[in-house]
């Protein structure tokens, strides 16, 4: 099992949802970064669970206990290792996970894959849990890319059928991003919210859950970024993105969209403006030929209906080798997109500062 990512910037996430603790060690943080802990706190809590009816009632703090890498609050460029507690855990609701396969989870994939040595509890490695450690390292990079002056957000695109207003391809302004990250559910248009949070609550009175997708940018990423081919930008993105469990889809700029317009039409025209080279679209979504080309870095993700659901579904029991129905009892988030949405920005964030640590 590889639980490791990165170029010049790696890190290597360990645990499982119902194990002692989680965590992931950083091994290439620049050295020098200040550390701000509230900031890093405040990340951590737009993740963590049980803040309200919208999330599983699982009551984790998110709490992190830095073990090394840091001194007099700057990063030392030693391996930087963080640990987070597992603290309210309910590992007998899943006992009868051993043998029944939830459908849409990796239960049955990773029993196979694993021989059944793996820890099922809460989908144990394969948890949504393990997003935690991509915050924290995201929260890191956040402000080492402050420094260099990128600042990265995201808002709500949709959930089920109600969709946000886009960004402006051409760039939002930090303080647009910045304060996005301020709300329960951030959306641009901030009349959509509350009809959001009523389609959330329908499918968790429902017994079921709903989906969504999540529009990131990153604005002052310099032209120049990323590789061709098999280390493009998009590519190493997009790795990482998948790698996000319930991430189903990724475009960048316009994304499938491009392919409805003639090359007239998709072509991101140059001009300069100020000294610099600047375009007058930015369908590319920032990157072109695997490289950025100055323009704002412009992605979405869909993010899949919470597989955990309280309904009566068709599965197999693999003990006794034959179908049978599940109800799955336990504490499972109606949506989990705006929970996502500071996993999708920390994991960007952590790509981007890699890509640029490669470039130099």
């Amino acid at each position: 099992m590889s639980a490791t990512f990165g170029k010049k910037l790696k890190m290597t996430i360990f645990g499982e949802s119902h194990g002692t603790a989680i965590g992931c060690v950083i091994d290439g943080m620049p050295v020098g970064v200040t550390i701000d802990e509230e900031f890093i706190k405040s990340e951590m809590e737009r993740r963590a669970p049980g803040k309200n009816l919208m999330s599983t009632q699982r009551q984790e703090t998110d709490a992190f206990q830095i073990q090394s890498g840091i001194f007099e609050g700057k990063t030392t460029g030693a391996p930087l290792c963080v640990i987070i507690p597992n603290s309210d855990k309910h590992s007998k609701d899943y006992s009868i996970l051993k043998a029944k396969m939830r459908p849409g989870h990796a239960d049955y994939a990773g029993k196979v894959k694993y021989k059944g040595f793996n820890d099922y509890r809460g989908g144990g490695h394969f948890s949504g849990r393990l997003t935690a450690p991509l915050v924290f390292m995201g929260a890191l990079t956040k402000l080492a890319l402050q420094e260099k002056g990128i600042i990265v957000g995201s808002h709500i695109a949709s959930i089920g059928k109600l969709a946000d207003k886009k960004f402006n391809l051409l760039g939002e302004t930090k303080e647009v991003l910045e304060a996005l990250r301020t709300k329960v559910l951030p959306t641009l248009d901030e009349t959509l919210a509350p009809k959001m949070e009523t389609e959330i609550m329908a499918a968790r009175e429902g017994q079921n859950s709903i989906g969504g997708t999540i529009e990131c940018m990153a604005i002052g990423v310099p032209a120049g970024v990323g590789e061709p081919f098999f280390d493009s930008l998009e590519s190493r993105l997009a790795h990482v993105l998948f790698s996000i469990p319930a991430v189903k889809g990724v475009e960048f700029g316009l994304g499938f969209g491009i392919s409805e317009l003639k090359g007239s039409e998709s072509n991101d025209q140059m001009h300069y403006e100020a000294g610099e080279v600047k375009t007058l679209t930015n369908n590319n979504g920032g990157i072109t030929g695997g490289i950025t080309n100055g323009m704002p870095v412009v992605f979405k993700v869909a993010i899949k209906p919470t597989p955990s659901i309280s309904l009566a579904q068709k599965t197999v029991d693999v003990e006794n080798k034959c179908d049978t129905v599940l109800e799955i009892v336990g504490r499972h988030d109606p949506c989990i997109v705006q929970r996502a949405i500071p996993v999708v920005e920390g994991v960007a964030a952590w790509t981007i500062l890699d890509m640029l640590l490669v470039s130099e």
